[in-house]
């Protein structure tokens, strides 16, 4: 019996990493989408530019520059 229990929280631990890749990437898509709104000023505040957010908005929703 202990063994199956220990199977069973094995089986559960994958999810878990795919619900918060999944995640991750949700956010990926929210943080790109606010930059590309903001204007070029707020972008100048923090050191980007239009290019620099037109890159970033090009890339694949899995490429994550943090690797979180």
């Amino acid at each position: 019996m202990k063994g199956q229990q220990g199977f069973v929280l094995m089986a559960k631990r994958p999810l878990v990493g795919l619900f918060h890749t999944l995640a991750r990437w949700q956010a990926l898509h929210r943080e790109r989408q606010m930059l590309a709104s903001m204007s070029d000023d707020a972008l100048k505040d923090i050191g980007l530019n239009r290019a620099d957010v037109e890159h970033e908005n090009h890339r694949h929703f899995w490429e994550d520059p943090l690797r979180k």
